[in-house]
């Protein structure tokens, strides 16, 4: 019965997109091509129906979803976990960067890949399974390092990144290239038991104000070296995938110029305010081309 009705459900929401949203979008002069674009095809309104008959939550959405950008730099523990909830979730289109190729360390806790892919890059892979997934976004991907080469290119057309890299340099360097191209960025990490995750925007403070480049002498721990326990990248990752939904589909940004530290030995958080640094390089940069 429940299924029935929401069939029912879907095909009214159907009907009434036909009778009124079309007709709607043709007297605005919007191109075939657009108006397809921007619709959820009643194979997507089945999809993700769990999603529009949420309170709060609705076509509109779901359609932002589908009209957005996101980059996902890095595709280990966090981005393989970021990418599959997004994916799963109907964000249409998704950008993974990443150089490395899978070992067997990595399928501890890096959910999307398995046995058979050792010795694959992890983007190309990572994009294959997205696809499999859900056939009807879009993947791309680098099997690339994220630096000065790519930087730009990878994200001025972004409608937000994700970061789940594993190192100073590359995590400096994104925040460097969102705060340029006022891109939103949601950062995510994790190691040991813990992890811990923020926003940037355009006019907020930005990574390098929480933690200055001067005060890091060196990479920091990784889970090489200090280990991680299977479900932290995870746990983080969906708080950083659910993050990113709010903030696409209802421009909610809970956690900007906010520090979410998340503790997985006594399962609980913290959230601590940060302000802006008024000597940060990244911030007088980023407003002197802006």
């Amino acid at each position: 019965m429940m299924q029935q009705a929401l069939n029912a459900l879907l095909n009214e929401i159907s009907h009434l997109k036909s009778a009124f949203v079309k007709p709607i979008l043709r007297s605005w002069n919007v191109s075939d091509h657009l108006e397809h674009t921007f619709e959820l095809t009643d194979d997507e309104m089945h999809l993700y129906s769990r999603q529009i008959l949420l309170d709060g939550w609705d076509i509109e959405a779901q359609e932002k979803l589908k009209l957005a950008n996101v980059l996902i730099v890095g595709a280990g523990g966090i981005g393989c976990t970021s990418a599959e909830l997004l994916a799963r979730a109907g964000v249409g289109k998704i950008t993974i960067v990443d150089a490395d190729t899978i070992e067997v360390s990595n399928l501890q806790r890096q959910i999307a890949f398995t046995s058979n892919d050792l010795g694959q890059y992890k983007a190309e892979t990572l994009a294959k399974h997205l696809q499999e997934i859900n056939p009807h976004i879009q993947v791309s991907y680098q099997n690339k390092r994220f630096d000065e080469t790519n930087a730009d290119e990878l994200v001025q057309h972004q409608d937000v990144v994700l970061d789940g890299c594993d190192n100073f340099t590359t995590r400096y360097l994104v925040n460097a290239v969102c705060k340029t191209h006022q891109v939103p960025l949601i950062s995510a990490s994790a190691i040991g038991f813990e992890g811990q995750m923020f926003m940037v925007e355009s006019d907020s403070a930005c990574y390098e104000c929480l933690f200055p480049k001067e005060n890091q002498t060196n990479e920091g721990l990784r889970c090489a070296e200090s280990g991680v326990l299977a479900t932290t990248p995870v746990m983080v990752a969906s708080l950083q995938a659910h993050h990113t939904l709010l903030f696409l589909g209802l421009g909610l940004t809970p956690l900007k110029q906010k520090l979410l530290l998340w503790n997985g030995l006594n399962l609980t958080q913290r959230i601590l305010q940060f302000e802006k640094d008024v000597n940060c390089p990244v911030c007088q940069a980023s407003a002197s081309v802006n």
